[in-house]
C-alpha cells in the first residue's frame, strides 16, 4: 500500500505524526512515546502454513504509521474519527493529494480503568486497495467477516517478569472472537473500537499490565488472518510500539454527548481486582515451582484460533 520512509514521506503525514501529545520517537529510545517497530519482530503464517505450520517474519507493513493517541475521557471513548474536529479528520480534510485519497485505519484499544483510557494507533494507506485482496474484503465485508478475521499480535519488548509471564513472548488473538468490537466506517476511514473489558481474562491481564505501564515497552501488530491457502502468506497491516507511558501524559478528551462516546461500564470493585491479582500471582508462582522451563505461559500460547474467551481458556 505505502512504503514511504524518511524524506519521501508526505509533509502532512510528518506533521500528523508529530502533533500528538505522545511524541513519535526512535524505536530504540521511545520512553513515554511511540514508534514503528520492525516488521520482522512479528511471526505470521507463512506461504505453506496449512501444510507445515511454519511461520515467517512479518516483513514490510501494508500501511504507513500515522499517529498514536494516549487519551482519557469522562466515559469510555469510541467513534473517535466521527468527530470532525479530530486532528486526523482535520488533516484529511486539509490534505488534497493528487490521485488516490488517503485512507485511515484506526485501532482504539479501550483500557478497562476508572479514568477510561484509550490507546489509539492510526495508520494510512496512500494507494488503492488491491482488488480481491483481504484488505478489500475486510473493508467491504460485514461485521461478521471482520470479527472472524482481525488479528492482534502483542510482544512485550521490555517489562517486569510477571507481565511477561501473563502475556508471553508473543500473544496472538483473533480480536473479534475474544473481545467486543465496534466498527465505524466512512469513505476515508475505518475505526475499530476494541473493548478490552468485555473479556474477564483480558480484563485481568490488562489490569495487571496497567499497574506496570510506566515500565512496559509493548509492540502491537494488526493483521487480517489468512484462512485459505490462496490468502497466504499473512501480511501485517501496521504495527505500533509504545514505551513507558505515564498516566499523567494522557490527554483528556471532551467529546459531544450525541452518541460519539460509549457508555461507561461499571468497573470491577477494587477488592475483586485484588482477588484476581492475588490468584494470578499464586498461579504464576505455582507454575515456577513446578519447574516449568517453557518461555510461553499457560495463559497465552501460540496461534490461538478461538480467541481470548472464557471457553478458549485451555488454549491460552
Amino acid at each position: 500500500m505505502a512504503n514511504l520512509d524518511g524524506d519521501n514521506e508526505p509533509e502532512w503525514i510528518k506533521r500528523v505524526k508529530s502533533e500528538g501529545a505522545i511524541p513519535f520517537l526512535d524505536p530504540d529510545n521511545c520512553s513515554n512515546g511511540w514508534a514503528s517497530p520492525p516488521g520482522n519482530s512479528f511471526m505470521v503464517r507463512g506461504p505453506e502454513y496449512f501444510s507445515t505450520k511454519v511461520k515467517v517474519p512479518g516483513g514490510e507493513f501494508l500501511l504507513k504509521p500515522l499517529g498514536f493517541d494516549w487519551i482519557k475521557g469522562p466515559k469510555k471513548i469510541s467513534d473517535i474519527l466521527n468527530n470532525p474536529k479530530h486532528r486526523i479528520r482535520m488533516a484529511l480534510q486539509d490534505e488534497t493529494p493528487t490521485g488516490c485519497k488517503p485512507f485511515i485505519w484506526a485501532f482504539n484499544l479501550q483500557v478497562p480503568s476508572k479514568e477510561n483510557f484509550s490507546a489509539v494507533a492510526y495508520f494510512v494507506g496512500l494507494k488503492p486497495v488491491p482488488e480481491g485482496s483481504l484488505m478489500e474484503q475486510f473493508l467491504k465485508g460485514d461485521d461478521a467477516f471482520r470479527t472472524k478475521r482481525l488479528k492482534l499480535i502483542a510482544n512485550i519488548v521490555k517489562g517486569p517478569w510477571i507481565v511477561r509471564k501473563a502475556v508471553g513472548e508473543q500473544a496472538i488473538c483473533v480480536i473479534g472472537r475474544a473481545l467486543t468490537c465496534k466498527y465505524c466506517t466512512a469513505d476515508d476511514f475505518i475505526e475499530v473500537d476494541v473493548d478490552i473489558g468485555s473479556s474477564v481474562i483480558a480484563n485481568v491481564i490488562v489490569h495487571l499490565a496497567y499497574n506496570y505501564i510506566s515500565t512496559l515497552t509493548v509492540d502491537l501488530a494488526f493483521l487480517i488472518e489468512s484462512q485459505t491457502q490462496s490468502e497466504l502468506p499473512e501480511q501485517i497491516l501496521g504495527a505500533v510500539r509504545f514505551s513507558e507511558l505515564q498516566t499523567t501524559s494522557a490527554t483528556l478528551v471532551e467529546m459531544p454527548s450525541n452518541g460519539n462516546m460509549g457508555e461507561l461500564l461499571p468497573s470491577f470493585p477494587s477488592r475483586l481486582w485484588k482477588s484476581f491479582g492475588d490468584s494470578f500471582s499464586h498461579l504464576v508462582q505455582a507454575d515456577t515451582q513446578d519447574g516449568s522451563s517453557s518461555s510461553t505461559p499457560s495463559l497465552v500460547k501460540g496461534d490461538v484460533d478461538n480467541g481470548l474467551s472464557e471457553e478458549g481458556t485451555k488454549k491460552w
